[in-house]
């Protein structure tokens, strides 16, 4: 479904993405792991658009068989094209906004489509992902816990009916009752037809469920394979699984 090919992404003089390769293949997890400053949140800020000193190329297939070049070279498609493509991104740090309710930033997830039933349909079913959503409505975005929030932001993601879906570091903060919670839906979301982006720290909980796995450090792929199996590679052990 996605491809990248030789990206490089650059902050002024520092070189934070070195000529990654990677494949995200349709119904899958894939899983994006590595240590603060690995070059994680770059990659996935590249695929959205969002970074502009870049290069390489970057592959989109659509379910219609539509193949769309979401970075050409240099040639960088704008982050609301991408939406209108069929790829959200929950943000790091959740990024709601406060002073809305629920329903309101949820409503704000949907703002690119004009289907109403399949708007509505689709909050229903956010709502049965998120059963505390359900409950707080109407209840400002400000005042919810910090798991109840990233609830809300993986739901807004979903608004806009993604084929692909990026969650960037979704568990991050979270108390570990939570994270557990979290990935169970992640799961549920991935059973329900959505190909999924994984950005994580936490590659204990992400490899479990990844279908496919990569590893970065700083700035280059170290290891790539399937998920559960890398589990059990000595090397991932050591660095990411407290041995």
């Amino acid at each position: 479904m996605l491809r990248i090919t030789d990206l490089h992404v650059w902050y002024g003089g520092i070189h934070a993405v070195k000529g990654i390769s990677l494949n995200i293949p349709k119904g899958q997890i894939v899983t994006l792991i590595g240590a603060n400053g690995a070059g994680k949140s770059s990659t996935v800020r590249a695929i959205t658009g969002l970074v502009k000193q870049v290069s390489g190329e970057i592959n989109y297939k659509r379910p219609n068989g539509e193949n769309i070049k979401l970075l050409s070279n240099t040639m960088v498609m704008l982050p609301e094209d991408i939406v209108k493509v069929g790829i959200a991104m929950s943000p790091e740090g959740r990024r709601i906004l406060p002073h809305l309710t629920i329903e309101e930033n949820l409503q704000l997830g949907a703002y690119i489509r004009n289907d109403k039933e399949g708007i509505l349909k689709d909050m229903d079913w956010v709502y049965t992902l998120f059963p505390r959503l359900k409950e707080r409505a109407w209840q400002k975005g400000g005042t919810l816990s910090g798991g109840e929030q990233q609830m809300l932001a993986v739901g807004r993601a979903l608004m806009s009916n993604p084929d692909l879906l990026i969650l960037d570091e979704p568990s991050l903060g979270l108390a570990p009752i939570l994270v557990r919670e979290l990935f169970n839906t992640i799961c549920q979301i991935n059973a329900m037809g959505k190909t999924i982006l994984l950005i994580e720290q936490n590659a204990f909980a992400a490899l479990h469920i990844a279908h496919r796995a990569y590893i970065l450090e700083v700035g280059s792929i170290v290891l790539e394979g399937e998920g559960k199996k890398l589990l059990t590679d000595p090397k991932v052990k050591s660095a990411y699984l407290g041995g």
